[in-house]
């Protein structure tokens, strides 16, 4: 949905011109509460990931470590006390079967998925940028040629596409270079898509046309001219991929195909938990709590991001607005 309406929005309007300072776009943005807050999450999950190892340690546990003494196995594994085994040692409870420590094991986890995230959104933005750029700056028939190849990429099932090379694949290759590399190099159409429409208005405009003139080549037109007034919607639709990233790949490893034990990640802690939701809740509602805040955090800051970047732009969001703050109605957004 996020893709039809920038490629919409392209289709109507020539892009907007780049933001004119850092300074603008930081005061649009904190003027979204929602936004803000979204962001503080997002921070917040970052530096957990990155100091997992350390997190880890100050809890005097690590992701790997079995404890069967803190599992019934006469009940077939269930953790000894209550909610899971939360206590002064285990601040998140066990991992039924294993006793794990269940509070390492979602901090590496984070470092894990929030990776392969981002692996992948920033191959799909190269990728897509590229492939954009070439077809609006090239000739017709390579527009024609590279417009045909990224229908053919859009109209291809990623999650069964994946599932197929994730399949085949030699287990030695590292799992979550693996699953970033898949994403990235499958889902990058709607990037180039976007990056085609706003190219091709930009081209009629008089700085690009002064440009040619000049004497510039195509490539140096696309990154002195192009480029900047292209970062908006690029930006915008990157911080919309992040999130649907970390879904897909908590998706691959809940259908098997994805992280392979014993390193942890939250959707293949999802696999493994479905059989306990009954007997130890716990170990089901910590991935998928974490991921449904994530990627609300995600969404909500890549709509703040979106607003931010272009000042004309009506907020989606319900709540959290600058105008609302002052009293001022909050424009209605209409598709």
């Amino acid at each position: 949905m996020s893709e039809a309406l920038l490629v919409q929005e392209a289709g109507a309007a020539p892009a907007a011109a780049p933001v004119s300072g850092a300074r603008q776009f930081w005061r649009r943005l904190r003027a979204q509460r929602a936004a803000t807050a979204a962001a503080a999450v997002v921070l917040l999950l970052l530096l957990t990931a990155i100091a997992a190892p350390l997190l880890a340690a100050l809890a005097g546990q690590d992701p790997d470590t079995y404890h069967p003494d803190l599992v019934d196995s006469a009940a077939g594994g269930v953790p000894i006390g209550p909610f899971g085994g939360i206590g002064a040692d285990h601040w998140f409870g066990v991992e039924p079967q294993t006793g794990r420590d269940l509070f390492a094991r979602v901090v590496y986890g984070a470092r894990v998925s929030l990776g392969v995230a981002v692996v992948a959104t920033v191959l799909q933005v190269v990728i897509g940028v590229t492939v954009g750029l070439a077809a609006a700056l090239g000739s017709r028939r390579t527009d024609q040629v590279l417009s045909r190849i990224t229908d053919i990429n859009v109209a291809l099932p990623l999650m069964v596409i994946a599932l197929g090379l994730l399949a085949i694949v030699p287990a030695s290759f590292p799992r979550p270079v693996l699953i970033a590399l898949v994403i990235g190099g499958i889902n990058w159409a709607g990037t180039s898509k976007i990056v085609r429409a706003q190219a091709l208005a930009l081209k009629s405009l008089d700085f690009v046309s002064a440009a040619r003139l000049a004497g510039r080549g195509r490539w140096s037109i696309a990154r002195r001219e192009l480029l900047p007034s292209l970062a908006a919607p690029v930006i915008t639709y990157a911080a919309l991929l992040f999130p649907v990233n970390i879904t897909v790949e908590a998706a691959l490893s809940f259908l098997g195909v994805g992280i392979k034990p014993p390193t942890p990640s939250w959707g293949q802690m999802l696999t493994e938990a479905d059989t306990w939701y009954q007997s130890a809740p716990t170990y089901l509602l910590l991935p998928a709590g974490l991921l449904f805040v994530t990627v609300l955090a995600l969404t909500v800051l890549g709509e703040g991001i979106r607003t931010a970047l272009d000042p004309r732009a009506a907020s989606r969001l319900r709540i959290g607005t600058g105008r609302e703050r002052r009293g001022e109605p909050a424009k209605e957004w209409t598709p």
